[in-house]
């Protein structure tokens, strides 16, 4: 992963392959942002008539190169959009920082060294910079060539050009300061976590399924000193866990349940994360179309999130019991898979008829909350690509909030948007429940067409412990980006809901959420 280390050299001294600087819109054309008045000075102070000259507007994003000037010791200079300036006397807004910073770090792939000259004059808008300019520098190579028909798995080297920014220097900050040391640390560990998931998500199928993503669970735990147990598929039959083994049977690769949990000797609260991990999602026997299931090796990326977030939570040392439930399946076609029509019972005793065994993910997570809330937590939080009525609602970029406590969904939206991950809170219409009837069975899996994520919330609720706090989020849209790269989000998994479980869990260690 890419190397970050904090430094209080100047722009104009530090050694390195480019300057990163920020630049946004101010009223009367490109201001300079605090952190390159030492590059702006290099430039006799003509730094934004320059990159005017060069078309750079200070617009979120842009990035504009130029050859530095002879004063300064690194040979480029690079400037960053920040959008719009902020008043006098305000601060940048720390996501329009970690956004810059992403775009400066994809734009340097290749580059050994970069000296990011951004806003940093607090801990937390280090701590922005330093995140955005990890997430931003991630690459996914372990499938490519190195250009001599070599494959890059297996330790091969990738093209030179092709690999991320080796190191980041965050310049102009306080490295011996305690507060620029935690946030530059706790920046490492979230990027480091969210990165491992976003490897997860992208590496295809037929290298990850449910056993092989339960052998990545038990190596972390063993070298982060995590407790973990996975249930294979005959202890899941033993337990009676009709939903994933419903799931899973269609598929030569039969499913787990992964308990993997961080403890903590001073922890007074238990979080329960519960993530959905269908391995590859062809609908079952009620199929995909074509068009729809090339990218469907992403429907784990709830469970990927789930994983990363108990084991950020034990870097970070967390006085807070965190504990995941991994609920992994491949749902394939086959003369064994479930049908339409048949009917599961699940591990709470409940049956349930299947009216579409692409509606899946519900199936396996309705077991995995029922255990979580055998455990009683303080709170549940279930993490999913559960719905594609949720992207037609709320589009690629956010993730939908249900919980069965207002307040607990207020909180998790307004965590959500304090790290940067754009969320909205969901209702829960009682009057979509009769929807889910059976004529058969306690529930179908099935319900109203219209309002499909609202009525995949509900089908979730009924398997929640009675008392126990729960929020259910829909990450279908973010977790799986399929357009181009723009600020710190990749071409592909994001790790979408992973800094969201993680803030959760330190407000929960500080008292902050009751």
């Amino acid at each position: 992963m890419t190397a970050l280390t904090l430094s209080t050299s100047s722009a104009a001294t530090v050694r390195a392959d480019a300057l990163v600087v920020g630049v946004a819109k101010g009223a009367k054309g490109v201001v300079v942002a605090p952190g390159a008045e030492a590059v702006d000075k290099a430039f006799g102070g003509k730094l934004a008539g320059v990159l005017e000259t060069l078309g750079a507007s200070g617009a979120e994003g842009e990035v504009t190169k130029l050859p530095a000037a002879d004063s300064l010791k690194a040979p480029v200079v690079l400037a960053v959009g920040l959008g719009d300036a902020p008043a006098k006397d305000e601060a940048y807004d720390n996501e329009a920082l970690r956004r810059a910073a992403g775009s400066a770090a994809r734009a340097l792939t290749g580059s050994k060294k970069a000296g990011f000259a951004l806003p940093v004059e607090d801990a937390e808008a280090a701590a922005a910079v330093s995140e955005g300019a990890l997430l931003g520098a991630y690459t996914f190579t372990a499938y490519r060539s190195n250009g001599n028909g070599q494959n890059a798995k297996g330790g091969k080297k990738n093209d030179a050009k092709s690999a991320p920014l080796a190191e980041v220097a965050l310049l102009g900050t306080k490295p011996r300061d305690k507060e620029f040391k935690a946030a530059a640390e706790r920046a490492q560990a979230l990027a480091a976590e969210i990165n491992r998931a976003r490897d997860l998500i992208n590496m295809p199928s037929n290298d990850l399924d449910p056993k092989s993503f339960a052998a990545e669970a038990q190596a972390a735990a063993k070298e982060f000193g995590l407790k973990v147990e996975v249930l294979d598929e005959k202890a899941l039959k033993k337990g009676g866990y009709g939903g994933l083994l419903g799931v899973g049977q269609g598929s030569e690769a039969p499913p787990r349940l992964v308990r993997i949990a961080h403890t903590h000797p001073k922890a007074e609260k238990t979080l329960a994360l519960v993530g959905k991990g269908i391995t590859y999602d062809s609908g079952g026997i009620s199929l995909k179309p074509a068009g729809h299931n090339e990218t469907m090796k992403c429907d784990m990326s709830g469970a990927a999130a789930v994983f990363a977030a108990v084991v950020a939570a034990a870097r970070l040392g967390l006085a807070v019991n965190v504990t995941g439930w991994l609920a992994l399946a491949e749902n394939m076609p086959s003369g064994s898979a479930t049908r339409p029509g048949d009917v599961l019972t699940m591990y709470s005793g409940k049956t349930v008829e299947v009216l579409n065994t692409d509606a899946e993910g519900r199936l396996v997570l309705a077991d995995a909350l029922t255990r979580a809330s055998e455990e009683s937590p303080d709170a549940i939080v279930d993490v999913a690509t559960l719905t594609g009525a949720m992207v037609l609602a709320l589009g690629h970029r956010h993730f939908g909030i249900m919980a069965n406590d207002d307040a607990f969904r207020t909180a998790i939206h307004e965590i959500a948007e304090e790290v940067g991950e754009q969320s909205w809170p969901m209702p829960m219409p009682e009057h979509l429940r009769k929807g889910m009837d059976s004529p058969v069975a306690d529930i179908a899996n099935m319900g109203e067409r219209m309002g499909g994520g609202l009525v995949a919330g509900l089908f979730l609720k009924e398997f929640v412990g009675e008392g126990i706090t729960w929020a259910h989020l829909d990450i279908a849209g973010p977790a799986f980006h399929e357009g181009a790269p723009w600020g710190y989000t990749p071409k592909g998994g994001t790790g979408s809901a992973v800094r969201t479980l993680v803030r959760l869990a330190e407000r929960t260690a500080a008292g902050d959420l009751g």
